[in-house]
């Protein structure tokens, strides 16, 4: 049985693609994504779909949800502007006769596609799924940066089976393999303020909707370091995804978030995305349902971007700017293909950092990056 086989176990038996009745466009990207079968070649494809309507880790009562479906119907209308970017849709995770069920399901298909080395788009479910993307990785005990974008911080005392507790449980197992986390646009008068006191005595970096919103760009120098991304559309302010009834009235706006998921694309070690939270029939209009269509679109974009960057390596391929900045000596390098930087450590490694970093650095100020990853090699 090959490994596509052993895959489709887990899957439901009819794919949205054999349900669709709509003829797309040859432009259209409902021409162009596979739908993955046993004679599919893994090889010639770049980002897997994958959806998992399961909702009883928010409410025990809830059944499986078509909104990974819904949200195909968007998707697949867009057009395909991206032909250097293949994309495979293996449908949805079956419906588990319990939760565990449904969630060991989805562990054991992201981590055969992990092995892979795909990037895979995860279209949830309620946001405790973030869980088994993160089991993947502890599984075959690989260190990450692991960043979740909510309004929320879902860290209550739990054993990780409620989607308000499942980041407890992932930062506090043991082992763990968390290197660093980044909470991005949380609402502080959601959060209790001790919890963000904890979060940033452990290094990690907490961004609140407000700073993250005054300078978008700021976050892509983040995504770029990520491995596992999770999203929660509650951190869309609700008259832009109006599907969310536990949504605020501030937060990002739609186009803000398309940037932010074109940033995610443009990781080159971003592997898992899952977004979390859509549920269809509060949709009016499909209104939520057409920003994440557009969302996953922006990320293609990304990913299409990303396909283009040079390796480090390739001193070529990039501006060198030597700088010396409170005693320290660093190497600023930009990209002539994406004009995006990077900064180097003292111990040669580079990081992330975004123009603004240099610019900072010129005025012989330590930007906040290198400080906070300074503080972390050293604790």
């Amino acid at each position: 049985m090959s490994t596509i086989q052993e895959i489709q176990q887990f899957t439901t038996a009819v794919h949205f693609q054999e349900l669709n009745t709509e003829e797309y466009a040859p432009s259209q990207l409902g021409s162009h994504i596979q739908q993955i079968s046993a004679s599919t070649d893994m090889d010639t494809l770049d980002v897997i779909i994958i959806g998992c309507g399961e909702f009883r880790g928010q409410k025990r009562s809830a059944t499986i949800s078509n909104g990974p479906d819904k949200i195909r119907e968007e998707f697949y209308k867009l057009h395909y502007w991206h032909a250097d970017v293949k994309i495979g849709d293996l449908g949805n995770i079956m419906e588990g006769k319990t939760l565990a069920d449904t969630r060991a399901a989805l562990k054991t298909v992201l981590g055969e596609l992990h092995a892979m080395g795909k990037k895979i788009l995860v279209l949830g479910g309620s946001h405790d799924l973030t869980l088994q993307q993160y089991e993947v990785y502890k599984d075959v005990e690989e260190i990450i940066d692991f960043t979740v974008i909510d309004m929320l911080a879902d860290m209550a005392e739990g054993n990780g089976a409620n989607y308000d507790d499942y980041l407890m449980t992932a930062l506090t197992s043991t082992p763990n393999f968390v290197r660093h986390f980044n909470l991005i646009g949380f609402q502080s008068y959601f959060v209790n303020p001790q919890l963000i006191e904890t979060l940033d005595k452990l290094r990690f970096d907490c961004l609140r909707v407000g700073k993250a919103r005054e300078d978008i760009d700021q976050i892509e120098p983040i995504l770029r370091g990520t491995h596992l991304l999770s999203m929660d559309i509650n951190a869309i302010r609700y008259s832009d995804a109006p599907v969310n009834k536990m949504a605020s009235p501030n937060g990002f706006f739609g186009d803000e978030m398309c940037k932010i998921t074109r940033f995610a694309g443009m990781s080159p070690v971003l592997q898992s995305f899952g977004l979390y939270g859509y549920i269809p029939e509060h949709d009016h209009e499909s209104i939520t349902a057409k920003l994440i269509a557009q969302m996953l679109w922006y990320y293609i974009d990304g990913v299409n971007v990303g396909k283009t960057e040079a390796s480090l390596d390739d001193r070529d391929e990039f501006f060198e700017y030597q700088m010396t900045f409170t005693d320290y000596n660093s190497l600023f390098l930009k990209s002539k293909r994406t004009n995006r930087w990077w900064m180097q450590l003292p111990e040669g490694r580079f990081i992330p950092c975004s123009h603004k970093d240099y610019i900072v650095a010129c005025h012989n100020e330590m930007p906040e990056i290198w400080l906070r990853e300074m503080e972390r090699i050293v604790g």
